[in-house]
């Protein structure tokens, strides 16, 4: 059975979600977070102590963008997925990567300089500098949305969980109300989603406040 070691609000939503709109069955282990600092034990589980951590057989998986991918070309039946031959399938999967690496790196920052270090080592600047980087690279996604209800291939596919965590993270840290009217709508559609919002009742909050 795949397993899956979650935090609620992080990254590893992606992968809950994605398990969710599959209906996959799987086993949740929930963990407070940082999970390397609430549960010690979890190093011995995943070394990097971060989550998600995906085990699907001798499958080992933490990177939470790779997983959706992974999920979605395995199990997805072409639902969720872009067949290498679809001349969309290079779109999806750069929207799949801008996810993390453009969307959620510099809200990681926001988080740690602004909630997560100690009031003495937090960082203000840092904070204000890497919200205008988000919004700045944000500036695909709302170009896109200005004619497209989704990301790649005009239908809701891991692209769209990928991203829409991004958003929904931006949402949950205080910054949703400057969100283009586009991506505002897009990201309620999203969160209105059954599978989003079982995958999203799971777990305490952590990030948010």
């Amino acid at each position: 059975m795949i397993e899956l070691w979650h935090c609620k609000d992080s990254r590893s939503l992606r992968a809950l979600w994605t398990l969710e709109e599959l209906g996959l069955d799987y086993r949740l282990h929930l963990l407070q977070f940082p999970p390397r600092l609430t549960d010690p034990g979890y190093t011995a589980i995943n070394p990097l102590g971060t989550v998600p951590y995906l085990t699907d057989g001798a499958t080992r998986m933490t990177e939470s963008s790779a997983i959706a991918h992974y999920l979605a070309r395995r199990y997805g039946e072409g639902g969720l997925a872009l067949a290498p031959e679809d001349p969309a399938y290079g779109d999806w999967l750069n929207w799949l990567y801008h996810s993390d690496a453009t969307l959620t790196f510099p809200q990681t920052l926001l988080l740690r300089y602004g909630r997560f270090e100690p009031k003495d080592r937090r960082q203000p600047q840092v904070v204000e500098d890497y919200t205008q980087w988000f919004f700045s690279r944000l500036k695909l996604v709302n170009a896109r949305l200005e004619e497209h209800e989704y990301l790649a291939a005009d239908r809701f596919t891991a692209a769209d969980i990928a991203v829409g965590y991004a958003l929904y993270l931006a949402e949950t840290i205080g910054l949703g109300a400057s969100l283009k009217p586009q991506t505002r709508a897009y990201l309620d559609r999203l969160t209105a989603r059954p599978a989003f919002q079982r995958a999203n009742a799971l777990g305490a909050p952590s990030l948010g406040g």
